[in-house]
């Protein structure tokens, strides 16, 4: 059995009862070794709870087997990559699909100072009837495109199976989640590390297996597609937020002053209470995303920043705690004069404009500064320091 210091390659299979097609993948690891004796490797089978004789057949035909407790695809590939040997981890699905007999690009690349090789399907080609249409036409060229939108990637097959990283790039992403978006997450956290990425042509077969795959198209694609969202708060509410907060802010503060004529239009105080929900949610969305963003950075999920750093040294919390009180006081004020206007009209009904518009004003700085004040004691929370970041 190899030490530690002697491994180069791990080869990583992610297993849960696959005894249909792990023997083939072993079978292509075993090729690819023999083909490279010089580069000493091993194959590492992380197992999932597997029912079907999987682990056995696995060890029999000389491949390390692993149990890991905790399901999920992003658990066995993450205790995989912390048990492998190897200075370099390859990892692919055990179903077949892909080619385990040519892994030298993937290795000669990680050689070259790669930090993450992946490999891309549409490069290398895909078999007939490999990939569900809805998944090459759609789920994946969709998915990839939004990645490269939302973040700083170039790579055209986000959600290849197979790929290939450096032991000391892995620990360095300090990855988290323990589903199918193990994936995006390697790439994403890669990518905002600023590691060096490359692309290889690989090539996908048919999945060898008899029962459907653990695979479910639509469903998975959209806990990825959530997951690359969640993972940008930026993008998903605090830009379209401070857009629609500034076009409703304008609107408002227009229509506060008095009715608003576009064209042939008067815009009145039915408008202006449509322009107060709209600023009421758009501060809602950023509140979210600052909130997404510290949680974020609190459970690792997201890179520590120079913005969190500041509001744990900084009184931001107190601070926006104060305003939101003072802005609650301006409302009541508001809210105690149009009380009184009212009053002088003996309580009848709310004609006038001017009153309207002073009730609207009351009751938007209140709602703001209620979500204000909430936000503040959620961030003031939510940005304590933990133990282990300050070991």
């Amino acid at each position: 059995m190899p030490t530690q210091s002697d491994v180069v390659l791990t080869i990583l299979m992610p297993c849960l009862n696959e005894v249909e097609t792990l023997p083939i993948c072993i079978h292509m690891a075993k090729t690819w070794m023999q083909n490279n004796p010089n580069v000493c490797a091993e194959i590492l089978v992380a197992d999932n709870g597997s029912t079907d004789g999987s682990q056995a057949l696995a060890k029999e035909l000389g491949a390390r087997v692993i149990h890991v407790e905790q399901r999920g695809y992003g658990a066995a590939l993450f205790e995989g990559c912390q048990q492998a040997l190897g200075r370099y981890i390859v990892m692919g699905d055990s179903d077949a699909s892909y080619d385990f007999k040519h892994l030298d690009v993937f290795l000669d690349k990680l050689e070259d100072q790669a930090d993450l090789v992946m490999g891309n399907r549409f490069l290398g080609g895909i078999s007939p009837g490999a990939m569900p249409w809805k998944n090459r036409y759609i789920g994946n060229p969709v998915l990839s495109f939004i990645g490269r939108c939302l973040f700083p990637i170039h790579i055209q097959d986000f959600h290849c199976g197979i790929r290939a990283i450096s032991k000391e790039a892995f620990l360095k992403l300090d990855l988290r989640t323990t589903g199918m978006e193990f994936a995006s997450e390697m790439v994403i956290k890669a990518a905002l590390l600023e590691l060096h990425i490359q692309e290889v042509p690989t090539t996908l077969n048919k999945d060898g297996r008899s029962r459907p795959p653990h695979l479910r198209p639509w469903r998975d694609g959209w806990r990825h597609l959530r997951f690359m969202l969640l993972f940008s708060p930026r993008w998903l509410f605090i830009y379209p937020g401070l857009i629609l907060g500034t076009l409703f802010l304008f609107f408002y503060g227009a229509l506060l002053q008095g009715p608003l004529n576009v064209g042939a239009i008067t815009l009145d105080v039915h408008t202006l209470f449509y322009a107060q929900a709209g600023l009421v949610l758009s501060t809602m969305m950023l509140f979210t995303g600052s909130i997404l963003r510290a949680f974020a950075f609190r459970e690792g999920l997201l890179l520590k920043s120079q913005w969190l750093m500041l509001i744990r040294r900084s009184p931001v919390l107190e601070v926006g705690a104060l305003l939101s009180i003072v802005m609650m006081i301006l409302g009541f004020w508001w809210g105690v004069d149009a009380v009184i206007t009212w009053g002088q009209v003996g309580f009848g009904s709310l004609t006038s404009g001017h009153l309207i518009r002073t009730v609207s004003l009351s009751t938007t700085l209140m709602m703001i500064s209620g979500l204000g004040f909430l936000w503040s004691l959620v961030m003031g929370f939510v940005s304590l320091p933990l133990r282990q970041e300050v070991r």
